[in-house]
């Protein structure tokens, strides 16, 4: 134990600042080192870039996102022509193919959409701020349920938690009493049609300024504060490998990527909290390799469509003025695409999907101007149905010592594939959509299952369990066989889930970061009854 607490943190999305942040809170004395492999592409670090106004500002930080593929590195290495379209979980502006389809790459095929952000704030610098909180089977097991209240509870208040952020949109209520009129009988109490939980703060002006890790992070990034002075992030530093003895982590070698020069940094525990892929990557180069890591990984399959909201029903629900009101109000902010989200929960047994159903006035790819649907003044929406996929370890990613990726760590192959259930849910969920669209208006795109990968929300290749057998992280997040090795991230989630996991994340880096503040603390009060008396 060194004379001055110190704690690396690999990642700095949401969950690696949810650790800084309850760390520093609860070790006064402690310091913490954050690295970024990617570069800082806000003023704020963190930062949500759908809070930027400037489009070609935006445009610039999410290209500074996309990882070695970027600029000039764009034409051997770059993203697919069509996959930089917005939608509302097709999205790729800021993220980066794990596959770039060159030598030294990820071996994707059979889960093609798999992608990522590599700069500071991660995906929390692009996500959709949806912050749904898990039900039923979706829970974790081993946490019992008045700690997982206090736990989300926390977790939605670093991140901001708005349950009513579309409650005062005119179009959006309308859109839910249709919906309501369709499924509302079929749906149990509680778990009906409601608004979207997200993460972010409402303006004075009707708008929303949206979360980011920066959000998670607060103090430590307010010059002046008692946490900011223990705080250091640095970007563009790749973490390269964690040196340990086999029960102990002793610290991290790390490569200042604007120098190339590589450097040992000390700390008395280390968080891995990069990504699903990326984090046990890491372990694995470290040569920490329990048989569970990589494997078991999940997502949620996604069905989508696009509908023209039908002009009488709508004009039923909703007065002119109101539509008039609610497109002024919207012209304040045209760069950002979400106006209204309304969702179906997760329920079990009869409803194991989640829709979420996003308003827009336009729809997300150009439409002829001969279609009858073209500039149809209510508006359309983009709908999703998350499908839930089990965990197998059949299921993750195989690494190798003998191919290297574009940076030098061990490359890997992912594999990934239905089984029966799965395919029978996504089914059921593809005519569910499809009476939500009738509910609503007119298809202008059908219901289609969109690639593997295409969610961004990976989880399971370093789950969390009490059996080391099937699980990489004991119940507080540590990895098994280490006492100050701890991983975060969807990566730890180990059940079958249907929507965006970063507020089940967060709860669980909550968990983790008290168990190990409270370690930490009585490693440091041991140490201080071990030093010898002088006279």
């Amino acid at each position: 134990m060194s004379d001055t607490l110190t704690v690396a943190i690999v990642g700095s999305g949401p969950i690696g600042s949810a650790y800084a942040r309850v760390l520093l809170e609860a070790l006064p004395e402690a310091r913490v080192v954050m690295f970024e492999a990617g570069p800082q592409v806000t003023e704020r670090p963190g930062e949500s870039v759908r809070n930027i106004a400037d489009p070609d500002e935006k445009a610039r930080a999410r290209e500074r996102s996309q990882g070695p593929q970027a600029g000039e590195f764009r034409a051997s290495l770059g993203l697919p022509a069509g996959a930089v379209v917005e939608g509302m979980f097709t999205a790729r502006q800021g993220t980066h193919l794990l596959d770039f389809g060159g030598e030294g790459s990820a071996h994707a095929s059979q889960f093609p959409a798999a992608a990522a952000a590599t700069n500071v704030g991660g995906q929390g610098a692009h996500w959709t701020c949806a912050i749904p909180r898990p039900a039923f089977s979706e829970k974790l097991h081993f946490i019992a349920d008045d700690e997982w209240e206090d736990l989300v509870s926390t977790a939605e208040e670093l991140l901001h938690k708005q349950s009513a952020a579309f409650s005062d949109s005119p179009v959006g209520a309308a859109i839910r009493t249709l919906l309501a009129r369709e499924f509302g009988d079929e749906l149990p109490e509680g778990y009906g049609v409601s608004t979207l939980p997200v993460a972010g703060d409402p303006q004075p002006d009707g708008t929303m300024r949206w979360a980011g890790a920066d959000t998670v992070l607060g103090p430590l990034i307010e010059e002046g504060t008692d946490s900011a002075a223990r705080f250091e992030l640095r970007d563009l530093t790749l973490v390269r490998r964690l040196e340990h003895d086999g029960s102990r982590v002793s610290g991290v070698v790390v490569e200042d990527l604007r120098t190339r020069e590589q450097s040992f940094v000390a700390a008395d525990a280390v968080v891995v909290a990069a990504d699903a892929f990326r984090s046990p990557q890491l372990l694995w180069a470290s040569g920490i390799r329990p048989a569970p890591l990589g494997r078991y990984l999940t997502e949620h399959h996604v069905v989508i469509s696009t509908v023209a909201l039908d002009g009488d029903r709508m004009s039923e629900l909703v007065s002119d003025d109101e539509l008039q009101t609610e497109l002024a109000r919207r012209a304040k902010n045209p760069s950002d695409p979400v106006a209204a989200v309304n969702r179906i929960p997760f329920s079990e047994p009869d409803h194991p999907y989640s829709a979420q159903i996003m308003y827009a006035e336009t729809p997300p790819f150009p439409l002829d101007p001969s279609h009858p649907a073209a500039g149809n003044r209510w508006g359309y929406v983009n709908m999703g149905y998350g499908v839930r996929k089990f965990p197998r370890v059949e299921d993750g990613v195989r690494f190798s010592d003998e191919e290297l990726d574009y940076r030098g760590l061990p490359n890997f192959t992912i594999d990934y594939a239905l089984d029966a259930v799965e395919e029978r849910e996504i089914a059921e969920a593809t005519a569910r959509l499809r009476r939500a669209g009738d509910a609503l208006g007119t298809f202008i795109a059908e219901p289609r299952l969109l690639p593997f990968g295409s969610s961004l929300h990976f989880m399971g290749t370093m789950r969390a369990g009490t059996d080391p057998e099937t699980s990489v992280a004991d119940p507080f997040s540590r990895v098994w066989g280490f006492d100050n090795l701890v991983v975060g991230g969807n990566a730890l989630i180990p059940t079958a889930n249907t929507m965006n996991p970063t507020l089940t994340s967060v709860a669980i880096a909550v968990r983790g970061a008290r168990h190990l503040a409270d370690s930490l603390r009585e490693a440091t009060a041991d140490a201080g009854r071990e030093q010898p008396v002088r006279a």
